[in-house]
């Protein structure tokens, strides 16, 4: 690592995503002599990150309050444009670091580029193809690649979407997902409380069943068949389902008419990091629309059946650890049986090799940071004057 004056990096977190991807960097910088790490937490998904962000020993150094009641994407993108703004204006910093593709990256990519600070995108090259769906996360990681300076993409075909777009060869790193290191940070330490019932107390004979519904394009009649699909898996296999429910009202109002009392199906408040790393441990099978999820199921040898039409971590699916069945409930229930019913696929999902990782991306991420910030600052004319 660098010398003796460390580089301040603004690190950039809104959403539980972004804690959980952006929390092994900010670690790595804490515990290296050449970083000087500032977190700022615009509170997009405030009541979700606070807790987790303690839990994965992240310290806020800025708290923002940009959370509002069924809040619009207009209202969120200007409150999060100004009030990042003058956080970086309160700087010096060399360089902001923003994660993936919510609108807390896209705003702070975008403050760093009006202050002329270089931007490192964590998680780049992701795409679905469709510049809609997910909608606005396509539209949000393809401006942030316009915008970035290092693009850390987690995949080699991530990696070479950034190519394809023009993004220049010398500009994108490979680093692996910081997913994985967070994953294997978190069960190395056996963190977590599961939400299945244990072991002695269990009441089912079928599969234990993780299930996330949340994805903007799915909300309406979509995720009402999707839960009815759901809760008709459960009972044709005495499933033990889990479902940690997303505060939004669109979702809740959609999921809790649906499975609020279905005897097969436990719905949770959203669990924390922690907890649900250790559900999804000890799950047979997830079925989510969620992103993450189809990175953090494989990591723990888990198959994932991906309830939408695209997705953007298609390095899942070719490994065989994934199976995107999109929205049709007939078909998602179809597939859900076929593969608890054909143990052999189970197994073949579960023993495929991790497509995201070997959980060092942090530490691939800082070596190249510290590597171009130094050269950048022994460019500077203070520095270039000092020399003998």
């Amino acid at each position: 690592m660098s010398g003796s004056c460390p580089h301040r990096v603004l690190v950039v977190v809104g959403t539980r995503p972004e804690a959980v991807k952006l929390a092994p960097v900010v670690r790595a910088m804490e515990e290296a002599a050449g970083f000087e790490p500032v977190v700022v937490s615009t509170g997009q998904h405030r009541e979700m990150l606070d807790q987790m962000l303690s839990a994965l020993q992240v310290r806020v150094d800025v708290q923002l309050d940009v959370m509002r009641e069924r809040q619009d994407l207009h209202g969120l993108t200007s409150r999060l444009s100004g009030q990042l703004g003058a956080v970086v204006a309160d700087g010096p910093y060399d360089a902001v670091v923003v994660q993936g593709d919510t609108t807390t990256a896209l705003c702070g990519a975008l403050a760093a580029f009006y202050a002329g600070l270089p931007v490192a995108h964590v998680e780049a090259g992701l795409r679905s193809g469709v510049l809609t769906d997910p909608f606005p996360e396509e539209l949000n990681r393809r401006l942030v690649s316009r915008l970035a300076r290092w693009h850390f993409a987690p995949t080699l075909p991530a990696g070479t979407n950034l190519l394809r777009e023009g993004v220049p060869v010398g500009d994108i790193e490979v680093t692996g997902n910081t997913v994985v290191d967070n994953l294997l940070w978190v069960v190395g330490r056996g963190l977590g409380t599961s939400a299945f019932a244990p072991e002695g107390a269990r009441r089912r004979t079928g599969p234990r069943i993780v299930v996330t519904l949340h994805r903007r394009e799915n909300q309406g009649a979509v995720m009402a068949a999707l839960a009815r699909a759901v809760a008709d898996v459960a009972d044709a296999r005495d499933a033990e389902v889990v479902l940690p429910l997303h505060r939004s009202p669109a979702v809740r109002d959609v999921v809790l008419p649906v499975l609020g009392d279905h005897p097969r199906v436990r719905i949770t408040e959203p669990l924390d990091y922690l907890d649900f790393t250790a559900t999804l441990s000890r799950a047979d099978l997830v079925l989510t629309d969620s992103g993450g999820v189809q990175e953090e199921a494989p990591s723990l040898d888990v198959p994932v059946l991906v309830l939408r039409r695209t997705t953007e971590r298609p390095e899942a699916v070719r490994a065989g650890a994934a199976a995107l069945v999109g929205t049709d409930p007939d078909d998602v229930r179809r597939a859900a049986l076929d593969l608890i019913d054909d143990p052999g696929a189970l197994r073949r999902m579960r023993s495929v090799d991790n497509p995201f990782g070997d959980g060092h991306a942090s530490a691939r991420i800082l070596e190249r940071l510290d590597r171009d910030l130094t050269a950048a600052a022994s460019q500077r004319p203070e520095a270039v004057a000092a020399r003998p």
